[in-house]
């Protein structure tokens, strides 16, 4: 009998509000907390395994981006989807307070409180997309399309190629 999964507060937001999703545990190599990891674990495409990332720009202040795992950021094109003109991924340590996760676990679901959130474009492509379940070793398998509608997102090109 498969073990029963402990939810997360992001999957009993996700509950209460009546979206659809799939947990679905990994091993989590403590040396080695990259999407990479996570698509290999998972047997998905790297594209489908979505990261989310906390930014901070000079004018708005604290925003999410939620991109594929292949990607990084492009800091110009956040800024100026965020209406600001420039910005920065947060330091390491601000993460854990400013959301309530930690690296490894970020969830764009159940922060501290709602930031701006900026999905790339690409999710919109599949019928469904891996992200953090909140925890390191879980992930939400979900449609992107409800993901965007939950958090108020919008999609955006943010994302350039490694």
């Amino acid at each position: 009998m498969a073990k029963k999964l402990d939810k997360t507060n992001a999957a009993r937001l996700l509950d209460q509000a009546g979206i659809k999703y799939e947990l679905i545990p990994y091993i989590v190599d403590e040396n080695n907390l990259a999407a990479e990891h996570i698509a290999e674990q998972l047997d998905e495409p790297i594209e489908q395994v979505f990261k989310t990332l906390v930014l901070c720009g000079d004018k708005t202040g604290h925003f999410v981006c939620v991109i594929p795992g292949c990607c990084e950021v492009d800091l110009k094109k956040a800024a100026k989807v965020s209406g600001n003109k420039k910005c920065d991924l947060i330091p390491m340590k601000e993460l854990l307070p400013l959301t309530g996760y930690i690296r490894g676990g970020c969830s764009p679901i159940g922060m501290k409180k709602p930031f701006p959130t900026y999905i790339d474009e690409t999710a919109s492509l599949y019928e469904y997309i891996y992200i953090s379940a909140g925890v390191r070793g879980l992930q939400f398998k979900i449609n992107p399309e409800d993901l965007t509608s939950y958090v108020k997102a919008a999609l955006a090109d943010i994302t350039v190629m490694k």
